[in-house]
């Protein structure tokens, strides 16, 4: 996947190129592991129960994913090199990048625990706990929300017999809660970003007391019910301010009692009983010899690499490809790194050949589709190889019906021939963003696609998640443009907005529209 980043160092990752990688597959989540089988089934196995205590607190019985559609963890070495990946933060303890049939969380190695969890893990549980929430809400949740519930649910424990405690203490806030400057009640609640801009901006306790409130108003009996009130209300359309002066009261006293709640030292929690958690199995498997070998060059293709690590990342595929030609999975990351360098050619013959190997390697139609479609787009006439990329997208299609990408360049490659995408495409784009919701680009390109048609308020209700970024990165800023263009456009008025700046390569939503780093809430920690 190629994006533009920042520098990034060249990765040179703590487990050896021979590595003894694993995989970890069930019902939500892929892990790739350097690690004992023992550790890897326990790491994935506290990963369903987390998702499971989840839907039983909140009430969501979410439909399983499509294989592509878990989200895939990497487990990639020690805290330095999650940070090297990323590329640009020195307290980076893990990341979570969403992307239609491809997130992808980048964490150390895995480590079960019984006890207190490190922070890395902390990090995995808050960015897996913003994806649920997405999936799940189709409206913007106030930032302090957002962050709020998220810390609140990554405050977890998973004792040794299998159950669950939820909504503990968030221990890794405490120093933030105590040292850090104080953010009053009415900027908590009203504000855009969870980071403070600004020249002379200093790190807050934005995330502490976003915690504090969302823990509080869940237990304190004097407040129950007021927070599923205030969520309705926001679902409803109100803004976060307004609808906390009519649920909640009084905001100064509000603020009174979280300021005591703060510093009480016994804090409630949910505790699940193993029996009371319902997951599926997990199964292990090892992977290939050329496949371990190539794992840590995969990683930064999934990350994302630029022109320059482009070129040295299809280089080391290369050397590695050529000792294990008949690896189907090697070959479809060496299409992978062709296609980030541009050597489209190079990229179908090498997904080519993957699946002349084995035709269920669904990356291998990923990459010959991407890599089609975009040669089309360089040459004048390009109907045949859109014609392939489609053809590719098809043969996927059929391999895993639930997929995203087929259905996004369903669309796609009707508007790259210049025609006007039928009925059936634009139900195929909104179909894409039901099973991805997490996509943000893909929500932009449907929300236009909506207001194009005329159907204004359902763009504002696919737009306003997008919107709602707590980084205020690039997306949420143009959902935002867009949302304020269309507050004065009259339901049923075709109307677009004309050209962005939107990438509009490989998958919606991915490449330049590939959101930061989602797991930048650990800066300062």
């Amino acid at each position: 996947m190629k994006i533009r980043i920042a520098a990034l160092a060249a990765l040179a990752f703590a487990t050896p190129a021979q590595a003894d990688w694993l995989k970890a597959e069930s019902e939500h989540f892929v892990v790739y592991a350097d690690d004992s089988e023992r550790d890897l089934a326990r790491f994935t196995e506290i990963l369903e129960r987390y998702h499971a205590a989840m839907e039983k607190l909140t009430g969501r019985d979410s439909e399983p994913p499509s294989p592509s559609n878990r989200v895939t963890i990497y487990a990639v070495g020690s805290k330095r090199d999650v940070r090297d990946l990323a590329g640009d933060s020195k307290f980076l303890g893990g990341f979570y990048i969403p992307r239609a049939g491809a997130s992808a969380a980048f964490v150390p190695d895995v480590r079960p625990s019984y006890g207190e969890l490190q922070r890395p893990m902390i990090t995995l549980l808050h960015e897996y706990a913003h994806h649920f929430f997405i999936g799940n809400n189709r409206f913007a949740m106030p930032v302090w929300m957002n962050e709020g519930a998220a810390d609140f649910f990554a405050s977890a424990r998973f004792p040794k017999k299998g159950g669950v405690e939820i909504g503990r203490p968030a221990y890794h806030r405490a120093m933030e809660l105590r040292y850090a400057v104080k953010v009053p009640i009415e900027q908590l609640l009203a504000r855009k970003r969870s980071l403070p801009t600004g020249k002379n901006a200093k790190y807050d306790s934005f995330y502490g007391r976003s915690w504090a409130l969302y823990h509080y108003l869940t237990f304190e009996p004097t407040r129950r019910g007021q927070l599923s009130q205030y969520v309705r209300s926001i679902a409803e359309g109100q803004t976060s301010l307004k609808a906390a002066h009519e649920v909640f009261g009084d905001l100064q006293q509000l603020e009174k009692e979280l300021d005591k709640y703060i510093d009480k030292r016994t804090k409630f929690g949910f505790v699940f009983e193993p029996e009371a958690l319902s997951i599926g199995p997990v199964k292990i498997s090892r992977v290939s010899d050329g496949l371990a070998e190539m794992l840590p060059t995969r990683i930064r293709s999934k990350r994302g690499v630029d022109e320059e690590q482009a070129r040295e990342v299809v280089e080391e595929a290369r050397r590695i490809a050529a000792r294990y030609p008949e690896d189907a999975d090697v070959l479809a990351a060496l299409a992978e790194a062709e296609q980030d360098a541009e050597d489209h050619d190079a990229a179908v013959a090498a997904a080519d050949r993957a699946i002349a190997i084995d035709p269920t390697v669904k990356d291998a139609y990923i990459q010959k589709g991407y890599a089609l479609f975009d040669k089309a787009a360089k040459v004048d006439e390009g109907e045949e190889l859109l014609r392939g990329s489609l053809g590719a997208f098809s043969a996927l299609n059929k391999l895993e019906n639930d997929h995203p990408l087929p259905l996004i360049f369903y669309y796609r490659i009707l508007v790259e021939r210049g025609q006007k995408p039928n009925e059936n495409a634009k139900h195929a784009l909104e179909r894409a963003l039901e099973l991805a919701p997490f996509d943000r680009g893909l929500a932009m390109h449907v929300g236009q696609m909506q207001a194009r048609e005329g159907k204004i308020a359902l763009a504002r209700q696919t737009l306003a998640p997008a919107a709602a970024s707590p980084h205020g990165d690039r997306i949420s800023g143009l959902a935002k443009f867009l949302l304020n263009r269309l507050a004065s456009v009259p339901e049923g008025t075709e109307w677009s907005p004309g050209v962005l700046g939107l990438s509009d390569n490989r998958a919606v939503g991915s490449k330049e529209d590939t959101p930061d780093d989602e797991g930048d809430e650990t800066e300062g920690e």
